[in-house]
This record gives structure tokens, C-alpha cells and sequence, in this order.
């Protein structure tokens, strides 16, 4: 694979807090969001013109995370096009089961270490709407991650647990330019999605 300004993995929760209809809202806002033709144009923005997007699907310890979408670099309307309808089509994999989120942030930070074409900046984007519950705690995963140079920013969904933003700053964030935000619930996922990601493309954090 050719270069890449960033190389994005999408860490996204598909635990059984994640209902059937919860699952589609949220895929389909990472989707949406790849259709944005705003978003669209800071992927191609920078000096390399392309970012590299790849997706982790994680729940519980057993079964494991699981790949969903392998990476895709995205240069411009066509490939983000072809991202947004693999995302769509993405089977709900691994089972839905307890919220081992630092089992997945690992998961993530491998598949980071694996993407394929060089990257100035890596990010973890992590997804959910639980605290850990199972499995590796976080905050150590999001240590090794900031070692190796990954920024891991964080977006809680608060249906279920109306404080899970602070677990997520104290938690799961960490590196340069670090972030979480959050949204009540499922039904207003694309829109934060959408936001988050025209905050942590951009080869420089756009000021809040």
C-alpha cells in the first residue's frame, strides 16, 4: 500500500450492551461518515493525499476481536465509498459478550502495528458504551499504545452508563492531541462520529 498521512483503526464496541438495531446505528454512522463528502476531503488533505482506515469488532475475552474491515486507504470519493459499504456490510463478529475494552484497544494497537503502508501519524479510535469489564485493563494497553507513538481518542455512547466519559478519560485516551466525546445514545452516533473524525484527521488538532 501506498503511503499515508494517517493510518486510522476503528476499535469499535459489539459487546451485549450493543443491541441488534444499536449495532446498525453505529455501523452505519461510521459509514455516513465516510460518505461525507467534508470528511472525504480531509482524508485526501494532506501532503500523502490518503489515510489508511481498518476496523476491530471486540466484546469478550473468548471469543476474541476480530478483524471486520482489513485496511483500505481511502485517496479520494470511490475508495471512500468502497470503506463505507464494507463498513456497512460488516458481519457482527466476534459474539456479543462482556466488554473486554482493553482486549480490543490490544487488538487495535496490532492491527496498527501490521498496516501496510507507512504512516506519518497512527490513531485507535475507540468505540462503546461500557466500562471494562473482563479481560486486560485499559489504561496499560493505552500506555504501551502512547509509547509506540498512537494517539488513542475515544468516543462513549451514554445509554447505558451516564458517567462512562470520565472512564474513557481516565482510561482509555492518551497520546498527542488526545480526545473523548460523547453522545446520549445510539441515535445520535453518526453525528458524533462525523464530528470526531473531522477533529482527529487533519494533520494538525483543529482547535475546540
Amino acid at each position: 500500500m501506498e503511503p499515508v498521512d494517517v493510518a486510522l483503526c476503528l476499535c469499535v464496541d459489539v459487546s451485549a450492551s450493543v443491541g441488534y438495531d444499536e449495532f446498525g446505528l453505529m455501523l452505519g454512522g461510521y459509514a455516513a461518515a465516510f460518505r461525507d463528502p467534508a470528511v472525504v476531503a480531509l482524508c485526501t488533505a494532506g501532503r500523502r493525499g490518503a489515510v489508511a482506515v481498518g476496523a476491530v469488532f471486540w466484546s469478550g475475552v473468548f471469543p476474541g476481536p476480530e478483524v471486520a474491515v482489513p485496511w483500505r486507504r481511502v485517496n479520494g470519493e470511490a475508495a471512500a465509498e468502497a470503506l463505507a459499504a464494507a463498513l456497512d456490510d460488516a458481519p457482527r463478529l466476534p459474539a456479543a459478550g462482556a466488554t473486554a475494552l482493553g482486549e480490543g484497544m490490544a487488538h487495535g494497537l496490532a492491527l496498527l502495528a501490521r498496516c501496510p503502508a507507512d504512516a506519518t501519524r497512527l490513531l485507535l479510535d475507540v468505540s462503546g458504551d461500557g466500562r471494562h469489564n473482563q479481560g486486560r485493563p485499559p489504561g496499560p494497553i493505552r500506555d504501551l499504545g502512547v509509547a509506540a507513538g498512537v494517539t488513542v481518542n475515544g468516543l462513549a455512547v451514554l445509554n447505558e452508563e451516564a458517567d462512562l466519559l470520565d472512564h474513557y478519560r481516565e482510561e482509555v485516551i492518551g497520546g498527542t492531541g488526545s480526545f473523548a466525546v460523547a453522545c446520549d445514545d445510539y441515535a445520535a452516533f453518526a453525528e458524533a462520529v462525523r464530528a470526531k473524525l473531522m477533529r482527529e484527521i487533519p494533520a494538525a488538532p483543529l482547535a475546540v
